[in-house]
């Protein structure tokens, strides 16, 4: 992939990425090294190429399937609470969708481990992340609510797509000290980002703010 394609022309330019840091910054995100990862990720890429133009926008928007990218601000917000963890060795993601999320978390963990049940946004995700020469991260097409437990535990977890309760599953698949960012609700009009974390047996889950996702569903689609 060229560096042209990577760092994008026209509405994809340094200039619009810069912009959108800037408005990340006002709405609140401090983290310097997580606006700088954000500003130098190709967002563009992980879209259709008739959205390209709106790539560096801080929305959401569609990729296909019922799914969507998420909203810049959202996934700078989820991040920078995870990072806040300290220890970010092995970090899980409920939902891979296009990638963006986990490339953004690729940046900032030592190794991402990403599930989508959605066959053809887990085969595409992986093209793109492998392409731009992100190789610290592991594919599992699978259920989301049964987290991955091979690797469990896990310093960070974000997920990605909102379920009606948080999953037991993946709260027992934290480390001790370990934090889990999940959109929770059972209504598509908005849902409550909790933040879950461990402390020896003690779990604490603490509301952060109102945000939109689709749906966490269980099984796979192929």
């Amino acid at each position: 992939m060229n560096a042209t394609h990577i760092s994008g022309i026209g509405m994809t330019s340094a200039r619009t990425r810069t912009r959108l840091v800037e408005r990340l910054r006002a709405e609140g995100i401090k983290n310097e090294e997580l606006l700088k990862i954000i500003e130098l990720t190709p967002r563009h890429l992980f879209i259709d190429e008739g959205l390209s133009h709106r790539a560096y926008e801080d929305t959401a928007l569609p990729i296909g399937l019922g799914q969507t990218i998420s909203q810049p601000y959202i996934v700078a917000r989820m991040t920078e609470m995870l990072m806040e963890t300290g220890s970010m060795n092995k970090v899980l993601e409920i939902g891979t969708g296009c990638g963006y999320q986990t490339s953004i978390l690729s940046k900032v963990a030592k190794t991402v481990f990403t599930v989508e049940r959605i066959r053809a946004l887990h085969m595409q995700a992986r093209k793109t992340l492998t392409g731009i020469g992100q190789h610290n991260i592991q594919y599992l097409f699978a259920d989301g609510f049964n987290g991955w437990h091979q690797y469990a535990p896990f310093d960070g977890i974000i997920v990605t797509a909102a379920p009606p309760i948080i999953p037991e599953k993946l709260v027992k698949q934290l480390a001790d000290g370990g934090r889990m960012m999940i959109p929770v609700g059972s209504t598509n009009a908005s849902q409550d980002l909790i933040l879950v974390q461990r402390r020896g047996t003690k779990i604490e889950e603490t509301f952060i703010e109102k945000v939109k996702f689709v749906p966490l569903v269980g099984g796979v689609a192929r």
